[in-house]
């Protein structure tokens, strides 16, 4: 089998996962213990009370036969008719609460995974180019604290000494662009120099907690990569042919050193899935995680169901994603041996 033909294999899996997933938010709201009509309702003692409740259950399918119901979810979900939020904006389209939060997340995810690729991964090849150095053992020593610290606590330490901390009169808050330590970074003008860095600063302290534990991995295992690859034979060889050192750390040292990081560059999503409801939460960052958040706290279930359908696409792209960078960086990927 051919690389893409592998490749296009990993893409028609990906339909029966979306559908397992579909089929399981489904049952989350079919057989929640928590009735979703009452949470919507709330006082059902009444006669009025009663009708709201029995119109609302009609509203969300729940009178509906078993199969008729699960028909009409699943043909919803998949022509991305995600519904409408019940409790916490009742009567808001998901897709325009998508829209609204969506940005929050996506430019709190994109500095959360830049940071990591950018510091962890040079940082572990430049440990694994220098074995059992000092400074060696310092980096790999950071790693493995940074990758155990929870980023709940380093969230809050993180936000305590930016809070308090101040040096020559200045804070945080102060340097450069004035913001506040938490809150919603402002995306309306990006393309003005000053929002841009304001927007930047703003996400960052919560960036750096979101991609600490990737950070760490990927210091470690780009130093391990680095060490078995550098002494493999096709290096040695390169060497002896006379390849410039150059392109032999390039071309055959630090590209098959990638492959191994692939998935924990990918598995970012998992991270930014499960981590960014905390981080968001605690820097008070109103986005998919602060929403997903609230409509779990208030009982929104239509709005918990069709933000955790979203949840899983988002992690069945990032596996495709995983798939395809194999493809491109390991030509062996494909052939069986």
């Amino acid at each position: 089998m051919s690389r893409w033909g592998y490749f296009g294999r990993r893409l028609l899996l990906s339909v029966p996962v979306l559908v397992i997933g579909a089929s399981l938010t489904f049952l989350m709201i079919r057989f929640s213990p928590t009735d979703p009509a009452a949470a919507i309702v709330g006082n059902t003692n009444t006669e009025a009370g009663q009708r709201a409740y029995m119109q609302v259950r009609r509203d969300l399918g729940l009178t509906k036969p078993l199969l008729e119901h699960y028909g009409a979810y699943m043909t919803d979900l998949f022509t991305l008719e995600l519904g409408q939020s019940w409790v916490i904006n009742r009567g808001t389209p998901t897709i325009d609460l998508l829209l609204l939060y969506g940005p929050r997340t996506v430019w709190l995810a994109f500095w959360a995974v830049l940071i990591p690729i950018f510091v962890g991964i040079p940082v572990g090849f430049y440990a694994g180019l220098n074995p059992n150095t000092p400074i060696d053992y310092v980096l790999s020593s950071t790693g493995i604290v940074w990758r155990a610290m929870p980023n709940f606590w380093l969230a809050i330490i993180l936000l305590t000494v930016l809070s308090v901390v101040e040096f020559a009169g200045i804070t945080w808050g102060s340097l450069g662009v004035e913001t506040s330590v938490t809150g919603s970074p402002d995306l309306s003008n990006l393309s003005n120099p000053q929002s841009f860095f304001g927007a930047v600063k703003q996400i960052l302290p919560a960036a750096v907690v979101l991609g600490s534990a990737s950070m760490g991995s990927e210091i470690r295992i780009a130093r391990t990569a680095v060490l078995e690859t550098i002494n493999a034979n096709y290096v040695e060889v390169a060497r002896a042919r006379g390849v410039p050192e150059r392109l032999v750390l390039g071309k055959h040292v630090f590209r098959n050193a990638l492959v191994p990081l692939v998935p924990t560059i990918t598995n970012e999503a998992f991270i930014l899935v499960g981590g960014s409801l905390i981080v968001e939460v605690v820097f008070n960052i109103n986005g998919v995680g602060y929403l997903f958040y609230q409509a779990a706290i208030n009982g929104d279930l239509p709005l918990l169901a069709a933000l955790t359908f979203v949840f899983i696409v988002i992690v069945v792209l990032m596996n495709l994603v995983q798939d395809f960078l194999y493809v491109l960086i390991d030509p062996r990927v494909g052939y069986d041996s």
